[in-house]
Parts: structure tokens; C-alpha cells; sequence
């Protein structure tokens, strides 16, 4: 215990000094909000860069633990560490997000399952850059549940963002719903941009006050009590910031809304790069049971420009949903844990902001790990029609 607390002692020196140089939040607010939670958890408020800049890059499916009981996991993970810290001090994010699949629990040892949190916050908390997590259907299993994930973060991430939803949002083994300001300025009353975080689930659950190893499927859709807790969130956000049209926003899951399934058919290879080599179906996306808050989702966050998600390895592209008139975007899969094929890759998605103004859009695109770029696309009113 001691000495984890010299590590995190270390790790806030790190940070608080790497702060003081460039981050996203190089000075302390001069304005208290009661509505954002962040300053009385002791985290910095987010901020664009003097130059209206704001760049999130995103990591997804690193499946850190597998195989611990021979040489080949090992090295997965080693090589994932290797890609972050690669591609860490080459993009130079304000933002990570560690958009799902951790951890593949069912597959790493229980006693130390937890610590390899450790592991995939080490390159962050080295960089000093702050970030947040979604969690996925291989970070509930047997070994492993999303709330353990949440909590280690917490207690070993001096910038982890991340956050447990209130009690009574999420369903059973969904507690990672919570969303996150980022303001134009240090001066700014209200935020220029929210980050919104939901939990997908899926996976599988210990069963409860039994001794076996005996588990039981966890629905994979964002449970329906997100949805009041969605309009409860943006009713607020509009009675202390005003009206949502002056803000932008972004939404990360892991696993893609049903709804993104039938938009496979139409992706055009020209229209929507690019890779495109895992086909939709049960169990690649969201139970149709994710109507109600894929409905609220679409409705009242304004100005969302796009949800993110990952969980299928071989896609990395973005498409508009036409009901909906919304843009969906793929991650890029970035650990060597977990399936793959040749060709495919490793990497990350980034998304740039080049202003605070909601109706400026954003840039995106896939970064490979040896720096190799595609599938540039601006994620505007004319993309994908």
C-alpha cells in the first residue's frame, strides 16, 4: 500500500507539472458551476485551446490479460503499450477515451484482474493527458465487472474523467453512464461542447451469493432507465446553461445501436472509408431492446455530431442514420488482444475541432500506429447524404 501511494504521489507531481505546461486545462477556472460535477472531485475544467482547438483521440477493444498463463498474452499487451506510447506523443490529444473492452475478462486470472487497469493507464497518466472509459461485454465476465474497472480507474488515474452513473441508471452491470463539459475558456459559465458516456453492457454476470463459477448473460443494450436520466441531464443542462443549440456533443458506447445495422447496406466505400469487413448481425450491435433510449438519444442531445463505438474490429467507418439524421463513426481497433485478421491494423480514431462553435463541424479520421493516416471525413450536414 505504501507503495502504491509514492506511485500515485509520483503520478500527481507528473501530472500537475505536465498541466502547468500545455493541456486542455492549462489554468483553473475562474467561474463555479453547480450543474458540473468535476471541480468538487478536484478535476481541472476541460479546455479548448487558445487557438479554438480541441482534439479527442480514441483507443478501443485493447483486450489487455489475455492468455496470462503463457508468453503470447503477455506480449499482446506489451504491444499495446507500445501503440499507446507511440501514438501518444505524436497526436497529442487533449482528450482519450478508452472507448470499451478493456479487459478480456473471461479470460484473465481474477486475483490481479483489476491491476491490469494499472497497465492501461500507465501511458495517460504518463502523458498527462485526461481521459475517460466506456466498458464493454468482455469487461463483464466471470473475472471482472465494469464497476471494478470504474472504481480502479479511479483510484489510480489522477485524470480519469470517468464517472459511476446515479444509482438506479444503467440496469444490472451498467453503472458507466456520465457525461463530460469541456468550455471555450477558463472564463466561459457554460460549456462549449459535452462528451456523453453510456454504458452498453453485455457479457456475463457471477451469479449472485453462489460459490460456483456459474454466470448469467447481461443484456447488451443500454438499459431504459438511461432514458429518463438523459432527459432529467439535458432539462438541467438547459435550465442552468440555456438553450442546447449553444452547445455541441459527442456520444461513446461500445457496442453500436441496432439501428446502425441496416446502415451497413448503403456504406460506399467512396462515401464512407474504410474498412468494411464485419458484417452486422446478432451480437455485433445492440439488442432491438435499445429503441427507447436510442430514441432519447437522438432527440434530446442537440447538436450531436457524432456517436462512436467500437466492438466490431473489422470496421472503421462513418455513416449517417437517415431516421434519425444522425452520423455514426466507428473506432479504429487499437489492442493486439482480441480477434483481428492480416491487413487490418491497429490505431486509433482522432476527432478535431477546429472552434468552440457548435455549428463548426469537426474532422475525423484513422491514424495506423506507424503514422500512416485514411479515411478522412468531416463530419458535417452534408456527410453521407
Amino acid at each position: 500500500m505504501a507503495l502504491l501511494n509514492k506511485q500515485l504521489l509520483t503520478v500527481a507531481l507528473l501530472v500537475a507539472a505536465s498541466c502547468a505546461l500545455a493541456s486542455p486545462f492549462r489554468q483553473l477556472s475562474l467561474v463555479n458551476s453547480e450543474l458540473d460535477p468535476y471541480p468538487a472531485l478536484g478535476k481541472p475544467r476541460l479546455l479548448f485551446k487558445p487557438d479554438g482547438t480541441f482534439k479527442v483521440t480514441i483507443f478501443s477493444d485493447l483486450h489487455f490479460g489475455e492468455n496470462p498463463w503463457d508468453d503470447w498474452g503477455p506480449k499482446q499487451d506489451a504491444n499495446s503499450l507500445k501503440l499507446m506510447n507511440t501514438i501518444l506523443p505524436d497526436e497529442k490529444p487533449d482528450y482519450v477515451v478508452l472507448n470499451g473492452d478493456l479487459i478480456t475478462g473471461e479470460n484473465t486470472f481474477k486475483e490481479n484482474a483489476t491491476t491490469l487497469i494499472d497497465q492501461i493507464v500507465g501511458p495517460l497518466n504518463a502523458a498527462g493527458v485526461p481521459f475517460s472509459s466506456t466498458h464493454g461485454n468482455h469487461d463483464n465476465q466471470r473475472n471482472i465487472t465494469h464497476y471494478e474497472e470504474i472504481l480502479r480507474e479511479q483510484q489510480v488515474a489522477p485524470l480519469s474523467y470517468t464517472r459511476l452513473a446515479p444509482k438506479g441508471v444503467g440496469g444490472e452491470s451498467g453503472p458507466g453512464n456520465y457525461w463530460v463539459p469541456v468550455y471555450k475558456s477558463a472564463s466561459e459559465s457554460t460549456p462549449a461542447l459535452i462528451l456523453w458516456f453510456f454504458d452498453s453492457r453485455g457479457g456475463f454476470a457471477a451469479v449472485k451469493d453462489t460459490n460456483s463459477t456459474e454466470t448469467t448473460p447481461v443484456p447488451d443494450w443500454v438499459d431504459e432507465s438511461v432514458t429518463s436520466w438523459i432527459t432529467e441531464e439535458t432539462a438541467r443542462m438547459e435550465a442552468e446553461w440555456g438553450p442546447s443549440e449553444g452547445r455541441g456533443a459527442l456520444a461513446f458506447m461500445h457496442i453500436p445501436p441496432h439501428e446502425i445495422q441496416a446502415v451497413q447496406g448503403s456504406v460506399d466505400s467512396d462515401k464512407n472509408p474504410d474498412l468494411n469487413a464485419d458484417t452486422l448481425g446478432s451480437g455485433s450491435v445492440q439488442s432491438t431492446s435499445d429503441q427507447p433510449f436510442w430514441d432519447t438519444l437522438t432527440t434530446k442531445i442537440k447538436n450531436l455530431h457524432a456517436i462512436i463505438s467500437g466492438h466490431d474490429h473489422g470496421n472503421e467507418w462513418c455513416a449517417r442514420e437517415n431516421a434519425k439524421n444522425v452520423i455514426f463513426c466507428f473506432n479504429k481497433h487499437s489492442g493486439y488482444g482480441g480477434y483481428g485478421k492480416a491487413g487490418w491494423g491497429y490505431g486509433v480514431r482522432n476527432i478535431i475541432f477546429s472552434s468552440p462553435d457548435p455549428k463548426v463541424a469537426p474532422q475525423t479520421w484513422i491514424r495506423l500506429e506507424a503514422g500512416e493516416t485514411r479515411a478522412h471525413v468531416t463530419l458535417n450536414d452534408e456527410y453521407g447524404r
